[in-house]
């Protein structure tokens, strides 16, 4: 990556079939990422149905590799400054309930609640575990 600021992408693809986000939380020796693992789709979604051949709004977006394909974020898009105005991720943000919940899709460390989610939200990849 030529760029290690916050806001920085860190697309790549997983097991050779989905391009996954990440986002540069931190900079420099303390990098940190976090996945992009689901959005409500609120403007283009003609689009986003397009690309993903899915008409139905939950399904879009609804996992890492349906919210790239969904916003045509590929393997190009690495390095790119998410903050910066011409990319598009850019939006306000009301006041929100998040929750935690035990971190998915992965072998070690899957029990830390490193996951957040819009608390009530439908448009999550997994519903939160009950605990």
């Amino acid at each position: 990556m030529a760029r290690s600021v916050p806001g920085t992408a860190y697309v790549y693809l997983n097991y050779g079939m989905y391009w996954l986000l990440n986002v540069l939380v931190k900079g420099g020796s303390d990098d940190g990422f976090v996945l992009i693992r689901a959005v409500e789709p609120k403007r283009g979604t003609e689009l986003m149905a397009q690309r993903r051949g899915q008409q139905s709004l939950h399904s879009l977006c609804s996992g890492p590799g349906k919210l790239t394909q969904a916003f045509g974020i590929s393997g190009v898009d690495h390095g790119l400054d998410l903050c910066a105005g011409n990319v598009g991720f850019r939006h306000r943000f009301e006041r929100a309930e998040v929750e935690a919940d035990c971190r998915i899709g992965i072998s070690k460390a899957a029990h830390l609640p490193w996951r957040f989610l819009l608390k009530g939200s439908p448009f999550v990849s997994v519903r939160p575990r009950k605990r």
